[in-house]
C-alpha cells in the first residue's frame, strides 16, 4: 500500500502541475474553472449581485479567458488579437441577446454607475506620469503637440477629399465622417459634438448621436490593428523603435536612468498611497474643468506633469503610484474592455451605417494621422513607431480607444501622450468643427 502511494504521487503531481501552470489571466486554469463556473451558473439564475462585486465578476472572468485565448491564436495575437475578442466578442454577444438582463446590469453598474473606466484611466496617467523620466515627460508631451494639430489638419483634408471623390459630398464627409474619428471618443466627443449639432440643425440630439457613433468605433478598430502592425514593425526594424519610449536617448542626454527598471520590492502601503493620488489628482482636474472650462483629463495630466517637474511628491509616494499603475494595467485591462465592449460598442448601429465608400473614408483618416505621427517624429527627435502609436490614439474612442490600443501594441506606458492626443486632439476638433458647422449652416 505504501509503495502504491509513492508510485502514483508524481504522476498524480505532474498531472495536477500541469493544469496549475496553465494561467487565464491572473489565476491558474483549475481556480478559474471553479470560480467561473459558480459566477457562470449564478448569471444564469440571474441572482448575481447588481453592485460593483458583481461587475467584477463578470468582467474579470471574460476580460482574462478573451484576452488569453486573444494571446494564442496564431497571426491575430500579433495584430491585437486579446484587445480585439475583448471588446468584440461581448458586443456581438449583446447583439443577438445573448447576456441576460442581469448581467447587464451588473456590469452597467461599475462600468457607467461607478465609472471604473476613469478610476482605470486615473491610476494608469497618474502611475506613468510619476514613474516616468523627468525629462522624457516633459519634452514628450511638448513634442507631441506638433504631429497632433498636423495630423489633424491633414486627416481632414485627405478624408473630405476621398468622401467628395466617393460621392458622399464633402460636407456630409466632414461633419458626419470625419469629425467623429477625431472627436476623442464618445463621451467627451460624440456627445458633446451630438448636442451642437442639435442645437445648430434643430434634430434630436440622440437622432445625432446614432449618426456620429460609428465613424468613431470604426476607425477605433482600425486604429487598433495598426498599432498591431506598428508593434510587428518595431520588431522587425529595431532602429524605428524605442522599445516603448516616445523619445528618442542619445549619447548626449543625461538621460541614462530613464531606461532603468524600478526593482524595489512591491510595498502594499505605497500601492495605497497611489490609490489616494490618482483620485486627488482626477478630482483636480474636474475642479479646474470647473473654472476653466477645459477638459478635466487633459488638465489632470497637466497637473500630474506639473507635480512631476518640481519633483514635489516624494519618491516613496511616486513608486507606490507606479507598482499601483502597474497592477491595474496588468490585471484589468482586458476585463476593462469587456466591460466597454459589453456597453459602449453598439453592433447595429455600426451595421445600420456600413458602406464600402464609408469604410474608406475611415481608412484614410485614421491612415493620414498615423503615417503624420510616423514621419513628422524623425524631425522632433521622437521614435517613429512610438509616435505614430501614440497618434492613432487620435483617432481611438476616448480613453476606451487608448486603453486598446496601447495595450495591443503592449505599450501602456504611453498612456499620457496618449491621453494629451485624445483628449486635447478632440476638445479641439469638437470645438473647431461646431463653430465652423455653425457658420455653414
Amino acid at each position: 500500500m505504501e509503495k502504491k502511494i509513492t508510485a502514483d504521487t508524481p504522476r498524480q503531481t505532474g498531472w495536477m502541475q500541469k493544469l496549475a501552470n496553465i494561467r487565464i489571466g491572473s489565476v491558474s486554469l483549475p481556480v478559474y474553472i471553479v470560480t467561473s463556473a459558480i459566477i457562470l451558473v449564478t448569471a444564469l439564475l440571474e441572482q448575481l449581485p447588481v453592485n460593483m462585486l458583481g461587475g467584477f465578476a463578470i468582467i474579470l472572468t471574460m476580460g482574462w479567458l478573451l484576452g488569453t485565448i486573444g494571446g494564442n491564436i496564431p497571426i491575430l495575437k500579433n495584430f491585437g488579437g486579446p484587445a480585439i475578442l475583448s471588446l468584440l466578442v461581448p458586443s456581438i454577444m449583446v447583439f443577438f441577446n445573448l447576456l441576460n438582463q442581469n448581467v447587464l446590469a451588473t456590469t452597467d453598474i461599475l462600468m457607467k454607475q461607478a465609472n471604473f473606466l476613469y478610476f482605470y484611466i486615473a491610476c494608469l496617467v497618474c502611475g506613468s506620469i510619476l514613474g516616468m523620466n523627468r525629462k522624457i515627460l516633459v519634452q514628450g508631451l511638448m513634442r507631441m503637440i506638433v504631429p497632433m494639430a498636423l495630423g489633424m489638419i491633414f486627416a481632414m483634408g485627405v478624408g473630405t477629399l476621398v468622401g467628395t471623390l466617393l460621392g458622399l459630398g464633402w460636407k456630409h464627409t466632414l461633419f458626419y465622417i470625419v469629425t467623429p474619428v477625431l472627436a476623442g471618443g464618445i463621451g467627451e466627443g460624440i456627445l458633446p459634438l451630438s448636442l451642437g449639432y442639435s442645437a445648430i440643425t434643430g434634430l434630436p440630439s440622440e437622432q445625432l448621436v446614432g449618426q456620429l457613433i460609428p465613424a468613431t468605433i470604426i476607425g477605433n478598430f482600425f486604429a487598433i490593428m495598426c498599432s498591431g502592425l506598428l508593434s510587428r514593425l518595431g520588431e522587425k526594424r529595431p532602429e524605428l523603435s524605442g522599445q516603448g519610449e516616445l523619445i528618442k536617448i542619445s549619447g548626449t542626454d543625461d538621460l541614462s536612468d530613464a531606461l532603468e527598471e524600478d526593482k524595489a520590492p512591491i510595498d502594499l502601503k505605497l500601492m495605497g498611497s497611489g490609490v489616494l493620488i490618482a483620485c486627488t489628482l482626477f478630482i483636480t482636474g474636474g475642479l479646474l474643468q470647473h473654472l476653466t472650462g477645459f477638459p478635466g483629463p487633459v488638465l489632470m495630466i497637466v497637473a500630474a506633469a506639473f507635480l512631476k517637474y518640481l519633483n514635489v511628491v516624494p519618491k516613496d509616494t511616486q513608486r507606490g503610484s507606479k507598482q499601483l499603475y502597474k497592477f491595474i494595467s496588468g490585471n484589468f485591462t482586458f476585463p476593462l474592455m469587456v466591460g466597454l465592449g459589453m456597453l459602449y460598442i453598439p453592433l447595429k448601429d455600426v451595421v445600420g451605417m456600413l458602406s464600402w465608400q464609408y469604410f474608406i473614408v475611415v481608412i484614410s483618416v485614421v491612415f493620414t494621422v498615423i503615417a503624420t505621427g510616423f514621419f513628422v517624429s524623425r524631425f522632433m527627435n521622437m521614435n517613429p513607431v512610438e509616435a505614430a502609436i501614440v497618434s492613432a490614439c487620435q483617432s481611438g474612442m476616448g480613453g476606451t480607444g487608448d486603453v486598446a490600443i496601447l495595450s495591443t501594441a503592449n505599450r501602456m506606458n504611453l498612456m499620457p501622450f496618449a491621453q494629451v492626443a485624445t483628449r486635447l486632439g478632440g476638445a479641439i476638433t469638437v470645438i473647431s468643427m461646431t463653430a465652423i458647422f455653425r457658420m455653414l449652416f
